[in-house]
């Protein structure tokens, strides 16, 4: 992924007075692209990580009877140097980590203000391998079980089955037919409520395909959502996920001229200023991929890659905004 300036692969937040025409996609592909899939082995590969005798913090302390589903509710780098990527988003962030180890494992859960934000795997890429380092999403659901068989009936592949975790609840992880990979998570504590992430904290996720609508309808049959179409420019599509009455994620078209760029999840962070968070990206020594540009709900976003080629977004994000989906 290199640095271009395509509206479609970063215009990917709703301003609320926008009256989307919701539709329901019928089509849904049944196919793996190889390359895209390879891409992102590293992340199904370090997720038995999380599988061993490791104890993880809960999602939401205390717990609650809160539950979101569809809702991405945690996020985990998959990085070949773990000193390296804390180093980095704590410059970056301000985010704190606490470090677990458990026998071969090192993890490291990021925390802001005390509130856990994300979690950091490390693990080594072989000799002679190219591994993109990625972050992956997790979903939440009410039923892993149900979530896989879904998602087989509909053309997925499964990466590592479902399983438990002490105190963080039930996963699995699964690349959709696309070949992006994404997890579901039934969180054992609750789900994090639906509040506007503070600056440092993940706000949103925007996945980039070559089939929106086919995308959608696949994520639709797992998760339930309602989706919308937005305005676009010509050839493309602008798709919205939401549940429980708020936005979600979305789905937007895959740049045509940048056959390097495969289907994948893009998580943003919500910043005070992306042109001076880009900066500091690069002061810190990651990369700038998007240079920040205006997007749809009239503040700054880019895309950035830390310094082990993970790519993020950046968004400034209003106070005054929230991601509420007009009935």
């Amino acid at each position: 992924m290199h640095q271009q300036r395509s509206s479609n692969l970063i215009d990917s937040i709703t301003p609320n007075q926008i009256g989307p025409q919701r539709m329901q996609p019928d089509r849904a592909g049944h196919f793996l692209r190889q390359t895209a899939l390879a891409l992102f082995l590293c992340v199904a590969c370090a997720v038995p990580v999380i599988a061993a005798p490791i104890q993880l913090p809960a999602i939401v302390e205390p717990a609650s009877q809160e539950h979101h589903v569809g809702k991405v509710i945690f996020v985990e780098l998959v990085t070949p140097d773990l000193a390296a990527a804390k180093k980095f988003y704590a410059g970056l962030f301000g985010w704190t980590f606490r470090d677990i180890q458990a026998g071969e494992i090192a993890y490291a859960e990021a925390f802001l203000d005390g509130r856990p934000v994300a979690g950091l795997i490390h693990k080594a890429v072989p000799a002679g391998e190219q591994r993109q380092p990625a972050w992956l999403s997790f979903f939440a659901v009410g039923d892993v079980d149900a979530a896989r068989k879904v998602a087989l009936q509909n053309g997925a592949k499964v990466l590592f089955e479902p399983h438990d975790i002490p105190d963080r609840g039930r996963e699995a992880v699964f690349a959709d037919p696309q070949g992006a990979v994404f997890a579901v998570l039934a969180s054992s504590s609750g789900d994090p409520p639906d509040v506007l992430a503070a600056p440092g904290e993940w706000i949103w996720s925007s996945l980039i395909t070559g089939d929106p609508d086919a995308n959608a309808a696949f994520y639709q049959k797992i998760f339930n959502y309602e989706v919308f179409e937005l305005p676009a420019k010509e050839g493309h599509q602008h798709l919205l996920l939401a549940s429980d009455n708020h936005a979600r994620a979305s789905v937007n078209t895959l740049p045509v001229k940048r056959p390097n760029v495969h289907t994948r999840w893009l998580n943003y962070v919500r910043v005070e200023d992306a042109v001076k968070m880009t900066a500091k990206v690069v002061a810190l020594g990651g990369r700038v991929l998007v240079e920040p540009r205006i997007d749809r709900h009239g503040g700054k976003i880019a895309v950035v890659a830390d310094p082990s080629g993970a790519p993020f977004g950046l968004l400034e994000w209003p106070d005054t905004e929230n991601k509420e989906v007009p009935k």
